[in-house]
């Protein structure tokens, strides 16, 4: 049976119910991780921390004891995936603000839902991607984080399923490209190692954030800026990164690009 932590607390998956007033469900009032347990080890465990921190600091949120710290976050999360029995895991951070209210929040003190899901990575290439059409990224106080502004990938998913591509490009209303429908967007040209600045409106990804370290590492020139589509179209190659998976971008749109070269990740 699958099992899930509230508030610390390991229960099973199918029993489980939230109670009402939920902040999280009436208001949007808080955010959420995505993390990956694989190899005995919460991949870029302290940079998920350091995004719950900041994000959790822009809500007027106090994280929790168990997950204050990026030790008891792994520690925490690592008894979920154990407790399921899972080699490697898929795991969803959920935290809202508790109690009631309208706009007006009563404290600052937060709940949490923790679960997990078997891992399988997907590294295949992405063969059609194009831009979205009916979806801007839009730049906020937080558009850093993942929960406030969902609607907007989900939009961009149901775009990129009703026109049959496998991966979706959003540019913010100003035609600046901004990242994939759930993932960050990096692209090389001429050695340099381009990717979108989190003013367009993209998430500050955690794998985003690995790779421009190991590039930089690497002594790969980085380029974070606003670029039209056009500079994206000129690319040598393309692909994107989430803390999932790495996934070359074969064509977007009418354009092909060449296979990357990433040996330095």
């Amino acid at each position: 049976m699958r099992q899930l932590l509230h508030n610390g607390t390991l229960l099973p998956a199918n029993t489980f119910r939230l109670e009402l007033p939920n902040r999280g469900l009436a208001f949007g009032d808080g955010f959420f991780e995505t993390l990956v347990f694989a190899e005995n080890n919460l991949r870029l465990a302290a940079d998920h921390f350091a995004r719950m921190q900041q994000a959790a600091a822009a809500l007027y949120l106090a994280l929790p004891e168990a997950l204050a710290t990026h030790h008891a976050l792994e520690a925490t999360l690592t008894g979920l995936v154990k407790a399921n029995q899972l080699p490697a895991a898929r795991l969803r951070l959920q935290l809202w603000r508790t109690g009631g209210g309208r706009y007006t929040p009563t404290g600052d003190a937060a709940e949490w839902l923790a679960t997990a899901e078997a891992f399988v990575p997907d590294d295949t290439h992405i063969a059609k991607a194009d831009f979205a059409l009916e979806t801007h990224a839009i730049h906020s106080p937080l558009s850093f984080c993942k929960g406030p502004q969902a609607w907007l990938y989900v939009r961009a998913a149901h775009e990129r399923q009703r026109r049959g591509l496998d991966e979706i490009i959003l540019c913010d209303a100003a035609g600046h490209v901004a990242e994939a429908g759930a993932a960050a967007i990096f692209w090389l040209k001429d050695g340099v190692l381009f990717t979108p600045a989190l003013e367009s409106g993209c998430v500050a990804g955690v794998q985003r954030a690995q790779v421009l370290r190991a590039a930089r590492a690497a002594s790969i020139r980085c380029h974070e800026g606003l670029f039209k589509q056009e500079v994206l179209l000129a690319a040598d190659a393309v692909f994107t990164a989430n803390v999932a998976s790495v996934r070359a971008v074969r064509a977007i749109g009418n354009t092909s690009f060449a296979q990357p070269s990433l040996a330095f990740l």
